[in-house]
């Protein structure tokens, strides 16, 4: 899997690609991930990416060019573009599985006051990661990777993530999970989990995971 992510500020990404499950993906060839300055990409003499609104109005707004050619050279047959917007339609898990099938994403990373409206021309998915404003699209294409890259095959072991929160297949949260200490301050593993019988461990997991789910997201369960 590859994915392009076009930003002004490359080095925001520094400590997300050297770390973690992320850097070990790279290093194993399991995905590719380019960070792409689009100011390389603007015409203007002096590198400029951004201009004031027609029509008046406060900030800057970024220019359709920029971008639009970025994508153009990077895009091939493979390729879904994603545009960071807070009027995008809301990330979920069932999003991520939907990504992680694609061999190759640009995701565009906003800024400043917003962006002209033609860069809508060359995207696939406009999307949100909740509904509040950040200064730029970085944070939530960091969210976007991180999600998308810990479901490729490889990455980590596939029961790690089919037994995550949302997972589409069940739409229930994860159930408690414990480790050592037994008892810490009069607070005891649960006695089911040491019997060593699974099938009462499923049957438990899944009776904690419907009840999280009931007290915290009912929502998830009209679904």
């Amino acid at each position: 899997m590859k994915i392009d992510i076009l930003t002004l500020f490359p080095s925001m990404f520094d400590g997300f690609l050297t770390n973690s499950i992320i850097k070990r993906a790279i290093e194993n060839k399991l995905v590719e991930i380019n960070i792409v300055n689009f100011r390389d990409y603007t015409l203007d003499p002096h590198h400029k990416v951004d201009d004031t609104p027609y029509g008046g109005g406060s900030g800057m707004v970024l220019m359709v060019q920029p971008i639009y050619d970025a994508v153009m050279a990077l895009k091939d047959d493979d390729t879904k573009v994603i545009l960071l917007t807070p009027d995008g339609v809301t990330y979920n898990q069932k999003r991520a599985y939907e990504l992680k099938k694609i061999k190759h994403l640009i995701i565009i990373c906003g800024h400043y006051e917003g962006f002209d409206d033609r860069i809508r021309s060359v995207v696939d998915y406009e999307i949100s990661v909740g509904d509040y404003v950040l200064t730029g699209g970085e944070i939530p294409a960091m969210i976007l990777t991180d999600s998308i890259v810990r479901l490729v095959d490889g990455v980590i072991e596939e029961e790690s993530h089919i037994n995550d929160s949302f997972n589409p297949n069940t739409n229930l949260l994860d159930y408690p999970t414990y480790t050592k200490p037994r008892e810490f301050k009069g607070m005891k593993v649960p006695d089911v989990l040491l019997n060593g019988n699974h099938k009462e461990i499923d049957e438990y997991r899944l009776k904690e995971s419907i009840k999280k789910t009931q007290e915290r997201r009912p929502d998830l369960l009209e679904k």
